[in-house]
C-alpha cells in the first residue's frame, strides 16, 4: 500500500496520555501537516528511511490517537465564508456537556475549544457572510440552554503558523 490510511484507529490512546516520540516521528508528523496527501514512498525519501519504515511508524502513530484523521485544507474565503470570528461564551458549568453536544449541531462553527479564564468555550465560526453570522450567534448559539453570554470578535485577516513538531 502506498498511500496512507485515511481512517484513525478505532480505540485511539485515552486523552491526557501522550505517546513516545522520536525525532523522525516529528519529521513524520511535519512532512504529514505540511502535505497528508504524500504517498508513502515520498514520505519515506522526504524523512529518510525505508518506505517500510514509514508505513509502520504512521500506523503506529494511528494505531496510538497521535494521527487522527487526514483532511483537506481548505481557504473558507474561496470557500463562500467570507466572514470569520471567534464567538466567546459564558455558560452555566453544570451544563457544558449538553452546550457542547448542541453546539456540535449548529451550522458554520469549525472549531470549538473549552478553555479556562474570563471565558468557558471559543468557537471559531465561518459564514458566508455578516447577516448569517448574526443568525448563527444571536439565533442558534444564544438559544442553546446553558449559554449564558457571548462576546464575538471579527476576524479580519490570518496568518498560518508554522509547524507544531520542530
Amino acid at each position: 500500500m502506498d498511500h496512507l490510511s485515511f481512517e484513525a484507529a478505532a480505540h485511539p490512546r485515552p486523552a491526557g496520555r501522550s505517546a513516545a516520540l522520536d525525532d523522525i516521528d516529528r519529521a513524520i508528523l511535519r512532512e504529514l501537516e505540511a502535505d497528508g496527501r504524500l504517498s508513502m514512498r515520498a514520505l519515506a525519501e522526504r524523512v529518510s528511511i525505508s518506505r517500510s519504515n514509514a508505513y509502520t511508524r504512521v500506523e503506529r502513530m494511528i494505531s496510538e490517537g497521535v494521527i487522527t484523521g487526514f483532511t483537506a485544507r481548505i481557504d473558507p474565503v474561496r470557500a463562500g465564508l467570507g466572514t470569520s470570528a471567534y464567538v466567546l461564551l459564558t455558560i452555566e458549568q453544570h451544563s457544558w456537556r449538553e452546550v457542547a453536544a448542541r453546539l456540535r449541531d449548529v451550522p458554520y462553527i469549525e472549531h470549538m475549544a473549552f478553555v479556562g479564564g474570563d471565558v468557558d468555550l471559543v468557537l471559531l465560526v465561518r459564514t458566508p457572510d455578516n447577516v448569517t453570522l448574526r443568525d448563527v450567534v444571536i439565533a442558534r448559539i444564544h438559544a442553546v440552554p446553558g449559554v449564558r453570554s457571548t462576546r464575538t470578535w471579527l476576524i479580519f485577516d490570518e496568518a498560518a503558523g508554522g509547524s507544531r513538531f520542530e
